[in-house]
């Protein structure tokens, strides 16, 4: 069953008009001759489907148009052409700090988040605690949203849009906020929301979170659709390559020349790893004292070649 589905979608912003530079200006420069319309395209073409429990990944630079398309799913934006279908109730993660209120509580912003998302007080009313603790907020309950750490209301967006049932979760950089501990749990969580069969979509700058949690892949570049597809793996390598060398493929031979280009830089500063930790071993040996240079040898071994022990003990 289809989840989302995007159809030939464009959307475009209009500089210049009257509603951008006010009616003074647009009147003064009807009558000098000077009034210039410029039209931006924040995404052209943009063509894909997901099926339910899919997990899309959209990676582009900065300026790809990856939070505008994700504003579109999630009806804030009208695309200017094309249509946008979702079926199921969408929760969207876009701008963390949005759908609070900072003179109100932690509390009192739960549920005033939750009412935004369509929850009932009674449903709120079962999830509030669980909500709570999953955002590790259980002594700032009273506190005034304001006086929160962006770690915390982070941590308190992402509790309330996954602690609560929707169908369609969008989420854009924010897996990536609070300590490692909670990017941790924020990560399993996902996996544990994608096994109960919700479809996800994650604009993440992090291709690592991407390749982790992700089916599908979507890359954009300055509103245009590079490609849409399910070999994430080849797809995020010829990515991480074009972030190295900025050369932007036109066709599958390009993605697969960018995918080789990194599989063969990785081998390379394997390698170099590996010879600067051979000769930092060769240092120890020739310069420690015998009991601790042999022991540092071993350190070094047992982190980088475990198995060499395992055939020596064989």
């Amino acid at each position: 069953m289809l989840a989302v589905e995007c159809d030939h979608v464009n959307i475009r912003y209009i500089t210049g008009d009257m509603k951008s530079i006010g009616l003074k200006e647009y009147c003064l420069r009807h009558i000098t001759g000077n009034y210039h319309v410029k039209e931006f395209y924040a995404d052209k073409n943009i063509t894909f489907s997901l099926e339910q429990g899919d997990m899309l990944g959209i990676i582009g630079s900065n300026g790809a148009g990856k939070s505008t398309l994700l504003k579109a799913i999630s009806g804030i934006l009208i695309p200017t052409g094309g249509t946008i279908r979702t079926h199921g109730k969408i929760a969207a993660l876009l701008e963390l700090a949005s759908g609070f209120d900072a003179d109100m509580t932690v509390r009192e912003n739960t549920y005033l988040r939750g009412a935004m998302l369509g929850y009932t007080k009674k449903f709120l009313d079962e999830k509030y605690d669980e909500i709570i603790a999953f955002a590790e907020l259980e002594k700032f309950q009273d506190y005034y949203f304001k006086q929160l750490s962006s770690g915390m209301k982070s941590r308190l967006a992402f509790s309330i849009a996954c602690l609560v049932n929707p169908k369609i979760l969008i989420l854009d950089e924010v897996l990536s906020v609070g300590d490692g501990a909670f990017r941790k749990k924020s990560g399993d969580k996902m996996k544990e929301i994608l096994d109960s069969g919700i479809t996800g979509i994650l604009v993440s700058h992090s291709i690592d979170q991407v390749r982790e949690l992700c089916n599908k892949i979507l890359w954009l570049d300055h509103g245009n659709q590079i490609a849409f597809t399910s070999d994430v793996e080849h797809y995020c390598d010829a990515y991480e390559e074009y972030l190295m060398t900025k050369k932007l493929p036109r066709c599958l031979e390009d993605i697969d020349k960018l995918a080789d280009g990194w599989s063969v830089r990785c081998e390379r500063e394997r390698l170099e790893k590996e010879a600067k930790e051979t000769q930092k071993l060769e240092k120890l040996l020739e310069s420690g004292k015998s009991d601790t240079a042999i022991n540092a040898a071993l350190d070094i071994i047992r982190k980088n070649k475990p198995e060499l022990l395992r055939e020596t003990a064989e």
